[in-house]
């Protein structure tokens, strides 16, 4: 790819654009705010502006609710020939580009895992993508130069291909990331309101486990609302998960004293194995796809 125009200049559209620049790529950023235009095209050595002609591949780095119209007002403009998005949701983006009359040729889903709980392009970095999974969602309506321009994509930033359905896509970041942060929220919810006293306790685990409930409110309340029935449905085992545990912890609570009181060994044996299951998974080289790549649209 000769040309990348990139819009939104926060920390993922900043990263890719820095990425892309190491491999000689002409980035153009684009972003409604005239500030973070300029210092995330700055930190890509890039240009901040759209581009006199038309770029190779559009890159929309906006929260998913606004992926469908900026699309529907980047192809009218012709800011590029190919399209695609980083959003964490898949199935939405797609229906509201149906609805949006975008052309669906030219674009296809996209979705690299990974981030920081800190936002911005001052948190960007260029090898943010390196060895991490990065998911396209092509489907009947996706053309081949899209396609292969998104591969493209991916391979310069470092990142590890997937290729999955929307729906299938959508129900794993719920279970993996969605509902997790909801529930990171939720803890570090109840901490806010302790006494500075109980606050001062709190050690590297409690640290770790509400790291992400620093992440941007506006872009979280977004893409939660984007993927609701699928976060819905993730976090419903866990709820079920916390009742039995609160009811076993009250009948313990409630035995005589000196019984013996082990208790939630099971969910603790369960929650031991999957996190050895999680820190087992090791990052993979880039794939790079032969073509013809018409097998996926």
């Amino acid at each position: 790819m000769r040309t990348v125009a990139v819009v939104g200049g926060g920390l993922i559209g900043t990263s890719i654009g820095m990425a892309l620049a190491v491999r000689g790529t002409a980035v153009h950023v684009l972003d409604r705010d005239p500030v973070r235009q300029a210092e995330a095209a700055e930190r890509c050595g890039g240009v901040a502006g759209p581009p006199r002609e038309r770029a190779d591949l559009a890159v929309l780095a906006v929260p998913p609710g606004q992926i469908a119209r900026v699309l529907r007002e980047q192809q009218i403009r012709g800011l590029a020939r190919c399209y695609t998005d980083v959003g964490s949701a898949k199935e939405s983006v797609q229906r509201a580009a149906v609805a949006a009359g975008c052309t669906l040729e030219y674009f296809v889903g996209g979705h690299p895992m990974a981030g920081s709980e800190q936002s911005g392009p001052h948190a960007a970095r260029a090898e943010l993508f390196v060895g991490r999974p990065w998911v396209l969602t092509p489907d009947r309506c996706t053309g081949a130069a899209a396609l292969v321009a998104a591969l493209d994509l991916v391979e310069a930033c470092g990142a590890r291909l997937v290729v999955m359905a929307a729906a299938e896509h959508d129900r794993a970041v719920a279970l993996t990331s969605h509902a997790p942060h909801v529930v990171a929220s939720a803890l570090a919810s109840a901490l806010g309101g302790a006494p500075q006293e109980v606050v001062d306790l709190c050690g590297a685990g409690i640290r770790d486990t509400t790291r992400i409930a620093a992440g941007e409110t506006g872009l979280w309340s977004d893409i939660l609302g984007s993927n609701a029935g699928a976060v819905a449905a993730a976090l419903e085992p866990l709820v079920d998960e916390l009742t039995a545990a609160v009811a076993q912890l009250k009948q313990a609570a409630a035995a005589s004293p000196g019984a013996p009181r082990p208790v939630l060994a099971d969910l603790l044996d369960r929650g031991g194995e999957g996190r050895a299951r999680i820190m087992t998974v090791q990052p993979t080289p880039s794939v790079r796809l032969p073509r013809p790549v018409a097998s996926f649209v």
